[in-house]
């Protein structure tokens, strides 16, 4: 859908729902709380949090308006487990198979246990998940049948509603789903997918590298079924009708996004809205193209600001705004060169998308997880503030537990603390410790990190990113040294010892509050 279109759409949706909503706003308690999940956006990669070479005004008045939190994380340093994380309050450690979904994947989240969208369900509210899931569907031990009813999936995990890419944008069935079905499924065209052997005649990078629109970087793999002009990973038949575009994947969730306010607005709801921008491929819609002078990185930066202003008008619009909880954050660190040539690494400049952090996307360091973290509720954090207390990602369950008076059961979220006071900015008391998985577990207490000795590479060579894998221990002061420059492994064995047996004993211990 064109961009102009949607803006048109958002401005008539607020005109037309904002002259009865006035009660109803003032009926209602419970926050409404939105999710907006960026992809693989570093910690330098907006305004508020250093970037110089573009502005990003939307997101920026998220931080002018509530907390800014320099250090939040995410669980890991890659996409599904990070998902998994925030959406359960568990590790994703603690299961098997947390990794990187491929997209023919089951579901990951068990649905013996309540979810955080499941647990706002329980205190009223009207739940959706719209954008990126790449958390697999349908039972384990089966093969997904893209033609039928999708199931399980995020309506048997907490969700009301969904409209998702099933799993990530360079790997196939690149399609939208909403609630159990492909969108625009044509059933005499029907899907068919593997990621072990090649289905259907459709063209492929490998074998045809002159329909592509960009180039694919040949030591990693993404030239596998050719879906809009670029070439992905895994092999897709069929589904013509279904297929997207990818410039115009942004505006299409964030129009999903607008309506599931607009028809949510008398009730509390809660929306898990996960952009795909950064990630690659990177095709953002021609409004952006061209506009960052960084390539399409850069314009898709460009492109998730706007779409969080297309967020706030709506609100603004329909009244919502002062009762509206927004949190803001990214899955994971960044990363230029991630499968496709499109110029990111070549047209950085002097930008360092990790701020002042080192490593990346699949890194330890600290770059992998540590994130843009911004919360802002009108209503309830009165006052902006910048806050260096220690977060997780994790912690939103047991925080917005708190907040709409839901208990936990034993077994749910058993690695979620009740940040609350934090998250509003009332407190700095700091998390007690927190663990980050890149390859190798990391657990961060008070001012210092640990790093678990592990044997792979130094160096991903194939994204130039430093992966912080070392055959001993390392320490560091991430308070005083966050570039993590200077290993104090040797020179405080005694802190390392019991850093290491606290990372063990969490590790053989449930979870717990």
């Amino acid at each position: 859908m064109n961009m102009k279109k949607i803006r048109n759409l958002t401005l008539a949706a607020g005109l037309c729902y904002l002259a009865g909503l006035a009660p109803a706003v003032h009926a209602q308690q419970k926050p409404n709380i939105i999710f907006i999940y960026a992809d693989d956006l570093g910690y330098g990669d907006i305004s508020c949090y250093g970037m110089k070479k573009i502005h990003t005004p939307n997101i920026d008045k998220l931080a002018k308006q509530g907390v800014r939190f320099t250090n939040g994380y995410a669980t890991s340093a890659t996409c599904t487990p990070s998902r998994y994380g925030i959406l359960t309050g568990r590790y994703p450690w603690r299961q098997q198979n947390t990794g990187i979904a491929p997209g023919d994947a089951s579901l990951i989240i068990p649905t013996d246990h309540k979810t955080l969208p499941g647990m706002l369900q329980d205190a009223g509210y009207h739940t959706a998940v719209i954008g990126k899931w790449h958390l697999g569907i349908g039972a384990p031990g089966t093969t997904i049948d893209w033609n039928a009813d999708l199931k399980p999936g995020p309506l048997e995990v907490g969700f009301n509603y969904a409209y998702i890419m099933p799993a990530t944008l360079d790997r196939v069935p690149c399609v939208f789903v909403e609630n159990h079905r492909v969108v625009n499924l044509d059933q005499n065209d029907p899907i068919t997918v593997s990621y072990k052997h090649k289905v259907g005649t459709d063209p492929t990078g490998k074998e045809n590298p002159e329909k592509l629109r960009m180039r694919t970087d040949p030591n990693q793999g993404h030239n596998q079924t050719i879906v809009d002009s670029i070439s992905r990973i895994g092999w897709m038949s069929g589904g013509n009708s279904a297929r997207w575009k990818d410039e115009n994947i942004a505006g299409i969730i964030t129009q999903k996004a607008i309506d599931f306010i607009g028809q949510n607005k008398t009730t509390p709801f809660f929306i898990y809205f996960a952009s795909g921008d950064m990630h690659v491929p990177r095709y953002p819609n021609s409004q952006f193209r061209g506009k960052s002078g960084m390539g399409l990185r850069g314009d898709a930066i460009l492109q998730l600001d706007w779409t969080v202003g297309q967020i706030t008008h709506a609100l603004d619009s329909l009244g919502l705004t002062k009762n509206t909880m927004i949190v803001f954050s990214s899955d994971n660190g960044p990363v230029l060169n991630d499968g496709y040539l499109d110029q990111a690494v070549e047209l950085v400049g002097s930008h360092k998308p990790a701020g002042p952090l080192r490593g990346g996307k699949y890194s330890s360091f600290e770059a992998g997880a540590r994130v843009p973290l911004i919360v802002k509720w009108p209503a309830g954090i009165p006052k902006a503030a910048v806050s260096n207390t220690l977060i997780g990602q994790i912690d939103f369950y047991a925080s917005l537990a708190k907040l709409t008076g839901q208990p936990i059961a034993d077994g749910d979220a058993p690695d979620s603390y009740d940040m609350l006071q934090q998250l509003l900015g009332k407190s700095k008391v700091d998390r007690p410790y927190l663990i980050t998985q890149g390859g190798p577990l990391s657990i961060i207490e008070g001012d210092y990190k640990y790093i678990t000795p592990s044997k792979g590479p130094k160096v991903a060579t194939d994204v130039n990113i430093e992966l912080g894998n070392h055959p001993s221990a390392q320490l560091y002061n991430i308070k005083k040294d966050v570039f993590e420059k200077e290993n104090l492994a040797e020179k405080e064995p005694a802190r390392v010892k019991a850093m290491a047996e606290k990372l063990s004993a969490v590790k053989a211990a449930a979870g717990s509050r």
